[in-house]
């Protein structure tokens, strides 16, 4: 869990932060998006979750859709672990790290499958369908301060 120095103090290092951070927002008795039964997950599985109401503006909006889920209150969509790197998900959207939906009081239900044995939406294209329903505006289209 990190490095040691020469005088045995430990450092950690950037990997260790983010997961130790990410831990801390976890509440409730946490629940984890299953990937369907003939599907594989090679490059991890997290999460995004948009209201529910949200949810069916941004479906038609995406050119390929993974496995998505649905309880009264999120739409979840699967994404390959790390699609928050570099990416300012827009509120009211919830990113889950291991597709781990705390304070859920059930697993949400599986609405849709894709052909195949990948789960995953691309995370890009949901990211600007999430900016557009939400009247968000990219973070790389946002004026840079000086």
């Amino acid at each position: 869990m990190g490095l040691r120095t020469a005088s045995g103090r430990r450092v950690l290092n950037l990997d260790t932060l983010v997961r130790l951070e990410r831990g801390q927002h976890a509440s409730g008795t946490p629940r984890r998006l299953p990937v369907p039964d003939g599907m594989t997950a090679p490059l991890g599985c997290d999460a995004v979750a948009v209201p529910a109401c949200f949810g069916p503006l941004v479906l038609p909006r995406l050119p390929r859709v993974g496995c998505v889920y649905a309880d009264e209150a999120h739409w979840w969509w699967l994404v390959p672990s790390d699609s928050d790197y570099a990416l300012e998900w827009p509120a009211p959207a919830q990113y889950a790290a291991g597709a781990v939906v705390p304070d859920a009081p059930a697993v949400p239900g599986l609405i849709h499958k894709p052909d195949g044995t990948l789960p995953y939406t691309p995370p890009i294209p949901l990211y600007l369908a999430v900016c557009r329903v939400t009247g968000t505006t990219p973070t790389w289209s946002r004026p840079v301060s000086a």
